[in-house]
């Protein structure tokens, strides 16, 4: 059964079982509505027009649906597979084109602005549907529209707009029970590194010693802030470069050198996780044992890069940098759970591509290490050929491993090359459920100039990588939609190919469990009965960087 929803912004709304029979009914109370539905056996898919819309507030109330329908999601999943990237997606957006009319533009997405800005009781209608349009008919028509095009669509579509609508509900929730952190551990951390904090404005006392210096080893004042002072004064010491990267700077032989490398390190700290980051996305409170705690809440934007992978409105959720790791802490009691995929987009080709060969050196648990019979045991030349494969790097030492994997896994490389010389052709290519790759912009226009070829090779690279990247987005998010489902509430970090979950210690090794039996999910899911195997390294700890606890 699938029930349509409509939020009235007040806490009620409209409920529609989309059987063709069962009249719309008005609720006074959404959430306890949904979760009198979600206590049957027969759990309902609920259809939205947006998960952000609805999902945040039955989660505050304690409701937490299993499944969904997001009809925004769906709708650009099928304007991606249309060759369409970048159009409208709202409600009111696929409800216009479904009747002809003209398209509106989407609603400009909300700002990340931390865990200070709190949600109202339900979000405001944010559909762009005609005024006077009935908000609970036209998501049931759009549904309708949209069942009929997946419908017509390879079967992979359908499960993909399933566990795309299933990733916008995990999202929800890892945003609502946070990763825990500690911020007087993050102050530490920042004050060991940078000093004490500086007023607003003002240098942290280790950033100022460090500019100080940088001045006397040039010879004159320089603000490292600025790359275009940096560039005047390495031309000024007798070292013009054209780019302040740190991988120009490192070739040069200075004094100067080590404290500009330094000061870009620690300023990148202190900008990006500073204490102004810390007080805007790490909500702080004390436990009965007066102990500091918090929650760093991220602001997920599920399917925000084109590969499928996820992105973020702030925050810098999809990279927890090393140097603070050390405040993320489970709470007194609790342990973290990490499951890292290791390996997964080289295991992703041998699945997509149907080569034997690679799936028999997949069903190892180092991949790279298999594939070293053929590098006379080197595995580091190994790795190296097979990420050139699927990246494109086809110079340099690469290009011998290139010849030497086509020789042992002729149908592995076959299938990213012909990817590739899609791309060159100002081609589309899909993963393996069916997500699109966009079409380049000003194709005709960027290729027939003198830098043609060069254009042509990039969106190469570009396809090539990206029927492994998103089957490798894929295999995460089913993993990450069973975990949901096997551990609710317990998930509470998502990135790329690593889920971290966060429970009391006497569940960890349920928890466990639930991870090996969301990765064999995933596999089976996604490719049926395969050799290639997909292992997860998990580790059990008290935090983040790895410190185990006691028995």
């Amino acid at each position: 059964m699938r029930i349509a929803v409509v939020a009235d912004g007040e806490g009620g709304g409209w409920l529609r079982p989309l059987d063709g029979e069962s009249p719309a009914r008005r609720v006074d109370d959404l959430a306890a509505a949904v979760r009198a539905g979600e206590a049957e056996a027969d759990r309902p898919r609920w259809v939205w027009a947006d998960t952000r819309d609805v999902h945040p507030e039955l989660v505050r109330a304690g409701v937490r649906v299993e499944r969904c329908h997001d009809a925004a999601l769906v709708e650009a999943l099928l304007l991606g597979h249309a060759g369409r990237h970048g159009e409208p997606r709202s409600l009111g957006a696929a409800w216009a084109r479904a009747h002809g009319r003209p398209v509106p533009d989407d609603p400009l997405e909300p700002a990340g602005e931390g865990v200070a800005a709190q949600p109202a009781l339900f979000e405001a209608d944010r559909s762009t549907l005609p005024p006077g349009t009935d908000r609970l008919d036209a998501l049931v028509e759009v549904h309708a529209e949209q069942s009929r095009r997946l419908a017509e669509l390879p079967g992979g579509m359908s499960l993909l707009a399933a566990v795309e609508s299933a990733g916008a509900l995990a999202a929800v929730e890892m945003s609502h029970d946070g990763l825990p952190w500690r911020p007087d551990l993050h102050d530490r951390i920042l004050t060991g590194l940078l000093g004490p904090r500086p007023p607003a404005g003002r240098r942290p006392p280790v950033l100022a010693d460090l500019a100080t210096r940088i001045g006397e080893a040039v010879g004159r004042e320089v603000n490292p802030d600025s790359p275009a002072q940096v560039l005047k004064a390495m031309a000024w010491i007798g070292h013009p470069v054209d780019s302040t990267r740190a991988w120009v700077l490192e070739r040069i032989d200075h004094p100067v050198i080590p404290l500009l490398l330094r000061y870009k390190e620690l300023s990148r700290l202190h900008s990006a996780n500073g204490w102004a980051w810390l007080e805007t996305w790490v909500d702080e409170r004390r436990g009965p044992d007066g102990r500091r705690s918090g929650r760093f809440r991220p602001d997920y934007v599920v399917g925000g890069v084109v590969s499928g992978r996820w992105a973020t409105r702030g925050g810098g959720a999809l990279q927890i940098p090393k140097a603070v790791r050390g405040a993320v802490r489970a709470d007194p009691g609790w342990v973290l759970i990490r499951a890292d995929a290791g390996q997964l987009e080289p295991r992703i080709l041998a699945a997509v591509s149907g080569d034997t060969a690679l799936a028999d050196a997949a069903a190892e648990d180092d991949l790279y290490a298999r594939l070293a019979v053929h590098t006379a045991g080197d595995r580091e030349r190994a790795k190296i050929g097979l990420l050139a494969a699927m990246y494109g790097q086809t110079g340099g030492d690469a290009a011998p491993l290139l010849a030497l994997l086509r020789r042992h896994y002729p149908r592995a490389l076959e299938y990213v090359d012909a990817a590739a010389r899609t791309g060159e052709e100002g081609g589309r290519v899909r993963s393996w459920l069916g997500r699109t790759s966009p079409s380049p912009v000003g194709w005709e226009r960027r290729t027939s100039g003198p830098d043609g070829d060069r254009h042509r090779r990039a969106h190469g690279r570009f396809t090539r990588n990206f029927v492994v990247q998103s089957g490798a987005a894929e295999w995460a998010l089913v993993l990450l939609a069973s975990l949901r489902l096997l551990m609710p509430g317990a998930v509470v970090f998502f990135v790329h190919d690593e889920v971290v979950l966060h429970v009391p210690r006497e569940r960890a090794e349920e928890a466990v469990h639930a991870i090996d039996v969301a990765r064999e999910r995933a596999s089976t899911v996604l490719f049926g009965d395969t050799p290639v195997r997909f292992p997860l390294a998990v580790s059990v700890t008290e935090g983040y960087e790895g410190t185990t606890p006691p028995p």
